[in-house]
């Protein structure tokens, strides 16, 4: 066909130089390296920093941790400042400083995308898991005020009733995608955590699947080991 007649007429070492351009394209989405090192500026005791780290661990990306403290006299040098004017982390420097992700969405959005580009799925089975990654993921978002409310003390039935629809969305189990984790299950993680954490068993507020799936995301070292004896609120 024209590709075997067209690479014919190309050097040896055009058609080598050609496969490693592919190889570096499929190897970077948006910045994101799957080859290079990241940086991943942190503080391990923000919940948005912790679903950012814990995405980066279940992409197997090649990552450094870099932590800065985010008050007192010691807190956010004018370097970080610079990376991030908005003066908030995660930060995640990608290709030698060339990309700069100052947002956990971010961070998720540019590892889901690299994940989406090389998944071998049925385009339907594939397109409902995006659905489901994104309800999912939304409603993580619309839990936040209300929890916060919550722990704040307010009334927590706004609380349980949004965790109560996040429960109905997981459907296959024990990951909002069944057995394979998603950034849906990186996002959620850090924070439902912390309620449970706070108000107790999610099991005996009618939150059976979500009590699952938080010991499923709970089993896996690269949730695990994320969770810290000391930690903040998201606020």
């Amino acid at each position: 066909g024209c590709a075997s007649v067209f690479r014919s007429m190309i050097p040896r070492s055009s058609i080598m130089w050609l496969l490693l351009l592919q190889l570096h394209a499929a190897a970077t989405v948006n910045g994101f390296s799957m080859t290079k090192p990241n940086r991943l500026i942190t503080n391990k005791m923000c919940p948005f920093a912790q679903k950012a780290w814990i995405a980066l661990e279940v992409s197997n990306a090649p990552y450094q941790i870099e932590e800065v403290a985010l008050y007192g006299p010691n807190g956010k040098p004018d370097w970080f400042w610079e990376l991030n004017p908005a003066g908030t982390v995660p930060v995640l420097v990608c290709q030698d400083g060339s990309t700069v992700l100052p947002d956990s969405d971010l961070v998720l959005d540019n590892i889901d995308a690299f994940s989406d580009c090389h998944e071998k799925m049925n385009p339907k089975t594939n397109q409902e898991n995006r659905q489901r990654v994104a309800a999912f993921r939304k409603g993580i978002a619309s839990l936040l005020p209300v929890g916060r409310d919550a722990v704040l003390g307010g009334a927590q039935d706004k609380m349980w009733d949004k965790l109560r629809e996040l429960d109905a969305m997981i459907t296959a189990g024990p990951f909002v995608c069944g057995h394979d984790v998603t950034v849906a299950d990186c996002a959620g993680f850090p924070f439902i955590w912390r309620i449970e954490n706070e108000f107790g068993s999610l099991e005996d507020n009618g939150c059976h699947k979500l009590d699952v799936w938080l010991q499923a995301c709970k089993r896996q070292e690269a949730f695990s080991k994320t969770v810290q004896s000391s930690w903040w609120w998201w606020w």
